[in-house]
């Protein structure tokens, strides 16, 4: 059955936006812990949580084992697929152009993410498949929700040695940028 999380409430002033990406930022986390590159996300039907999911690119050495792929799988496992024509996607960092594209055919409602994807973006930085005038119907895109948040997972990953890198790089005196500036 898939996890279904009802919204707490919220006395510390934080918005259903802000529950769900905070949530979106845990499964990150969680992808940075196993050593995956720490993008995670929540699918939300009528205000609660019904699947969640983080990259497993690494462990799976599957390329298209993305976050949004995973919750997808988790949601179609106990609901119809129409589900997700009224469904919002919270994920920390801006689909890529193969998850924008999915999530264009499974006819997302919404989506909501962290930061943006300067080289893979699918919904604005580079591609904007979202609203491009095809068969399927656009779905709206909302960025910068704990972007800081969401920079920073990366940058705790990417400052880390990589043994499964094509071209391992030595990383033993980088050290992390805490300073994130605004666009």
């Amino acid at each position: 059955m898939a996890l279904e999380d009802n919204i707490p409430d919220t006395q510390s002033g934080d918005t259903d936006h802000d529950y769900f990406m905070k949530q979106a930022l845990l499964m990150g986390e969680k992808a940075l812990a196993t050593g995956e590159t720490p993008v995670g996300c929540v699918l939300v039907y009528d205000q609660k949580i019904v699947a969640r999911g983080m990259n497993d690119t690494n462990k799976s050495m599957n390329g298209t084992r993305h976050a949004e792929f995973l919750a997808i799988e988790e949601v179609l496992q106990s609901y119809p697929r129409s589900i997700l024509r009224s469904t919002d996607l919270y994920v920390t960092v801006e689909p890529c152009v193969m998850c924008a594209s999915a999530l264009r055919q499974y006819q997302i409602r919404s989506v909501y993410f962290g930061c943006g994807n300067e080289r893979f973006g699918g919904t604005g930085s580079i591609l904007s498949l979202h609203s491009d005038h095809t068969i399927d119907p656009p779905y709206p895109v909302y960025g910068g929700l704990f972007r800081e948040e969401a920079i920073m997972l990366l940058r705790r990953f990417y400052i880390q040695e990589n043994d499964k890198a094509p071209k391992p790089r030595p990383k033993k005196n980088r050290q992390l940028k805490t300073k994130v500036e605004y666009e």
